[in-house]
This record gives C-alpha cells, structure tokens and sequence, in this order.
C-alpha cells in the first residue's frame, strides 16, 4: 500500500463526533468482539466484528464513508488500510478508538 493510499485515514474523535452532530451520513462501524460491543458502545454504531469484515465487503463498498473503530484504534486501522487496498478510499479509522472517545467525547460511554 503506497502513502497516498493511507493518507487521511485516520480521523480524531471530535472530528466523528462533529459529523454525527451534523448529521452527516457515514457507516460508524464498530470492528470490537461482541463481548466488548455488549460490554461499551457508541451510539449510531453497527458491530462487525474485525474477522467479518471481508464478509461484509460489499455491504461496506456501498456505504460511502466509513468510519471504523475498535478498543484503542489498532484493529480499525487495520480493517481501513484493508478496505482502501480493495478500493473503498472512504474508510477511516477512528484514533484511539472507543477508549479516547470516553476520554475526550462522552465520558457516559464505560471504559475498560
């Protein structure tokens, strides 16, 4: 994967949290294991977990704009750089993931 492919592929939760408040429409997919779905969400996400996501290609490829988080922001990194190498150029990865979305966004959302 060159560079140009992995430029702009992070976004900082604020900026996620601007693009709800606005309305904006984009898939907020959640790549977490069930139990950590079940135990700490985001409102307005969908869970796939990482191992799903290829079978989810096509569901994702007409989504437009994705964004994508996990625990910490690894495995969502990941899933987006996978989904740009298949040519969906709108996943993103959320930075820090759902524990930096408790910190910085909505302290409600459990940590763990």
């Amino acid at each position: 994967m060159n560079s140009e492919q992995l430029a702009d592929i992070e976004i900082a939760p604020r900026d996620v949290k601007g693009k709800l408040a606005r309305g904006e429409k984009f898939a907020f997919v959640d790549v977490r294991e069930a139990w950590e779905y079940d135990t700490s969400r985001i409102e307005g996400s969908i869970l796939i977990p990482l191992r799903e996501i290829p079978g989810n290609l096509e569901t994702l490829r007409n989504a437009g704009e994705i964004v994508l988080f996990c625990h910490h922001g690894m495995r969502s990194l990941d899933a987006a750089a996978w989904l740009r190498s298949q040519g969906i150029e709108g996943a993103r990865s959320m930075v820090g993931g759902i524990e930096r979305w408790a910190v910085e966004v909505d302290p409600k959302v459990p940590r763990y």
